[in-house]
């Protein structure tokens, strides 16, 4: 296994964690089918999602998620290679119903953040009990670290996002796609880790020829607010303002979903979004990614690893521990239902 990026007994207890959560967000979102736009009338989640099985050892219940390899296992990939994987999902689309999309949704987590860090050296009890409400700390060495709010990545969580870079484009080499949008939760660490990820291959900064990229042109990411982190309690999942994170990253291209407030509208000092609610915001993100980019079939999101959980709670994938710059590719199948079978 990478020795750079390995899942942890943490990174496992946290993907399993929280079970009840997934019968209570069930009962939401059959609630939340029946939700409309109030000024245009039409339903605000008219998309379902399931997983295609066999194309990734990710959703294969047989695959040990402690001894799993992302890096050596080709980032999982089940087929025989990614043009065969190329091949099935763009017959997949061919042979779809109106109604139906299917796409490769690319699901990153960012590099180590101070954070992530704090709570190695701490525990994850007293991280959740007392560390996770302070902006950081002085270590008996002498050395501060601050993880809140917003924090950034580490030195190895660079190098993470590095070892990433080097891992795409091996397997580029190999045939596999370039994602053609790319998502970005709001937190410094995702949109660095994003970055140092597809950096020459399809992110540059705005004084760069972006001829020279492996895309062959620049790819602009989408900022949105859906990919952050749960919400509330821990000042690491409270954002930067939106001035700030254009500042760090508008010259990598990045731009902001509408809507985009400057402040932090969302955070709370006096509560924890549920896994449920989360789930809940992650099909919302599925639904805008479905719904609003139908000619994109490859897709990148760099987020968190309470995210990829929601993801992975909202699309029905089994659950699978992903590590700090880890990564998870699921072939989902989108079905829009008629309106007039939602009414």
């Amino acid at each position: 296994m990478s020795d750079l990026i390995k899942v942890t007994q943490c990174d496992v207890e946290d993907a399993h964690a929280n079970a009840d959560q997934e019968v209570i967000y069930t009962k939401l979102i059959s609630e939340a089918r029946y939700q409309r736009d109030p000024q245009t009338g039409k339903t605000l989640r008219p998309w379902r999602f399931e997983v295609v099985q066999g194309m990734f050892k990710q959703s294969d219940e047989s695959t040990d998620e402690l001894s799993f390899d992302l890096l050596k296992e080709n980032f999982g990939l089940a087929v025989s290679s990614w043009t065969a994987l190329k091949v099935k999902l763009h017959q997949l689309n061919l042979d779809k119903k109106p109604n139906e999309s299917y796409k490769l949704l690319i699901c990153a987590r960012h590099g180590q953040g101070y954070h992530n860090e704090a709570v190695s050296i701490f525990g994850i009890e007293e991280w959740n009990n007392h560390w996770s409400h302070r902006t950081g700390t002085t270590l008996p060495d002498g050395r501060e670290i601050v993880w809140g709010p917003d924090p950034m990545l580490t030195p190895l969580g660079e190098r993470q996002a590095d070892e990433l870079n080097k891992a795409w484009k091996r397997q580029i080499e190999h045939g596999a796609p370039i994602p053609t949008r790319y998502f970005s939760s709001p937190f410094s660490r995702s949109c660095m880790t994003l970055v140092r990820t597809w950096k020459d291959i399809s992110i540059c900064e705005e004084n760069e020829d972006p001829t020279q990229l492996l895309s062959s042109k620049r790819h602009l990411p989408i900022v949105t607010e859906n990919l952050r982190e749960t919400i509330g309690s821990h000042l690491c999942d409270k954002r930067s303002p939106k001035r700030i994170i254009a500042q760090r990253f508008s010259k990598f291209g990045f731009t902001f979903e509408k809507g985009f407030q400057e402040e932090d509208i969302y955070y709370r000092d006096d509560w924890r979004e549920s896994l449920s609610e989360q789930s809940l915001r992650a099909d919302a993100f599925l639904q805008d990614v479905f719904e609003n980019y139908p000619d994109d079939v490859y897709i990148s999101s760099t987020s968190h690893a309470g995210e990829i959980r929601a993801i992975i709670t909202a699309l029905g994938h089994r659950k699978f521990a992903i590590p700090t710059a880890g990564t998870i590719p699921i072939v989902v199948k989108g079905t829009r239902i008629q309106e007039e079978l939602v009414a």
